[in-house]
């Protein structure tokens, strides 16, 4: 759970945008979603491999 501590002087606005940038900076939509559902070890190994892969192949080196 995030928590924010908006400051006396602060507005809302700017505690929202802290806020914000703090929700993408621990990424927690991404753990949300990986929580979701069970991937087995294997799986997800594999599905690196293939990311690796890819990057390797359109990106090169």
């Amino acid at each position: 759970m995030l928590i924010i501590n908006v400051k006396e002087e602060e507005s809302i606005d700017r505690a929202l945008k802290r806020y914000k940038r703090k929700y993408f900076a621990v990424r927690m939509m991404k753990q949300l979603r990986n929580r979701k559902t069970f991937k087995k070890p294997s799986v997800k190994r594999r599905d690196e491999i293939l990311n690796a892969e890819y990057r390797l192949k359109k990106y090169g080196s």
